[in-house]
């Protein structure tokens, strides 16, 4: 998957804004650079030279000392009070990355790994409404670090435009190579791809056997490079990969049922679907290649063994 590098940062934060001081509070959700004011028993001081936050000893990777500047990421705690972390995650606010799902809580949503020891909500309502879709523990979600207005820390998914400003442009060379990439958008018509070279993509409900949930690492092919050099991206195997599976499935279908079935290439896609879990065009592929091979033929809408 595409590094976590520059092309993720979408602002440079700051600690002054105009020349007027930012509170701690305002940069939740930030890297910044403290001073260690004081060292207690339980940790260290850190300070701005307005205000201070703790910085545990257990969210601390060495020892520092007096006056020492030190970068920390600053989130709230369980109590939602400000505390800093020297280790630094894999998104900030306005800073996108890959984040795993390391938990999912009906009701509530999910839990991702940002690579620091607190881990960030993705609520509900900002999942899909089928929850066969939601992600799964280890789907990689691209999204970023929003705060709320009471201060809690969430996650906020990539949008389109979010991809669009980051996304590498496809070149008709590009066409029927392999992808690999992970949903980062889905919905009934089809789901969006974000692949390792930096594509934007699309899968039409067509080019896939079932949808893919949120999160989920995909691969298929490129069958088109649009002009803004975009994607379409099928799922499906290529023919001369998915013909013999297909057809020995019908084939075994028929057997099973005294060489009949009321299915033929005039059936409907929903009960093609339904019945086989393929395509009406994998369907009609399937059943040319056993009439082909003179084991099929097909009569008032029924399809028959050959004896």
């Amino acid at each position: 998957m595409l590094s976590h590098d520059k092309r993720y940062s979408r602002y440079k934060m700051k600690q002054t804004i105009g020349g007027i001081k930012v509170s701690l509070t305002a940069r939740l959700g930030q890297v910044v650079n403290l001073k260690v004011a004081r060292i207690t028993e339980f940790g260290y001081f850190l300070t701005d030279g307005c205000e201070d936050v703790m910085l545990h000893k257990n969210e601390a990777k060495r020892e520092y000392t007096e006056e020492e500047d030190v970068e920390v990421f600053l989130y709230p705690d369980a109590k939602g009070r400000i505390a800093a972390t020297d280790t630094i995650p894999f998104i900030t606010v306005n800073h996108y990355g890959w984040a795993q799902a390391a938990d999912v809580k009906p009701g509530i949503g999910i839990f991702l790994n940002i690579g620091i020891k607190k881990e960030l909500l993705l609520g509900e309502e900002d999942l899909p409404a089928h929850k066969s879709v939601w992600p799964i523990k280890g789907d990689m979600l691209f999204t970023t670090i929003r705060i709320s207005r009471n201060n809690r820390m969430y996650a906020r998914l990539a949008t389109d435009k979010v991809i669009e400003e980051i996304a590498v442009k496809a070149t008709k060379k590009d066409f029927n190579k392999n992808v690999q990439g992970h949903i980062y958008r889905t919905a009934k018509v089809g789901s969006w791809v974000y692949t390792t070279e930096g594509f934007k993509g699309f899968i039409h409900e067509s080019q896939r056997e079932k949808e893919p949930r949120l999160g989920e690492k995909v691969e298929g092919r490129i069958i088109d490079v649009k002009i803004d050099g975009s994607i379409n991206v099928s799922l499906l195997g290529r023919k001369q990969e998915t013909l013999d599976d297909d057809a020995e499935r019908i084939f075994a279908f028929l057997q099973s049922r005294n060489g009949a079935m009321p299915y033929s290439d005039k059936s409907l896609p929903e009960d093609i679907m339904e019945r086989f879990n393929l395509s009406k065009s994998a369907f009609k592929r399937a059943l040319g290649r056993l009439m082909k091979d003179g084991k099929i033929y097909q009569e008032e809408g029924w399809t028959y063994l050959k004896k």
